[in-house]
């Protein structure tokens, strides 16, 4: 999953270097903390957040195949 959100972001951002992906759990299940550029922040959430839901929905799509829970949050 980590992998997953790493590569569509690097595909989105201006600054694909600056893409880094941070892996915790607890109680809920795993969080997914994805970090870019600040200029890049736009592009990642798109208008009225398009992209991050669809980043969001793409990443459980993927969870569910597995049977685990997982959360993406943009910071």
């Amino acid at each position: 999953m980590k992998e997953l959100v790493e590569v569509i972001a690097k595909a989105l951002v201006k600054n694909p270097e600056q893409v880094n992906v941070s892996e915790t759990n607890d109680n809920a299940g795993t969080v997914y903390e994805l970090h870019v550029a600040p200029e890049d922040m736009g592009k990642i959430i798109g208008k009225q957040g398009r992209i991050a839901k669809a980043i969001r929905t793409v990443v459980k799509a993927a969870a569910t195949r597995e049977n685990k829970r997982v959360m993406v949050e943009i910071l």
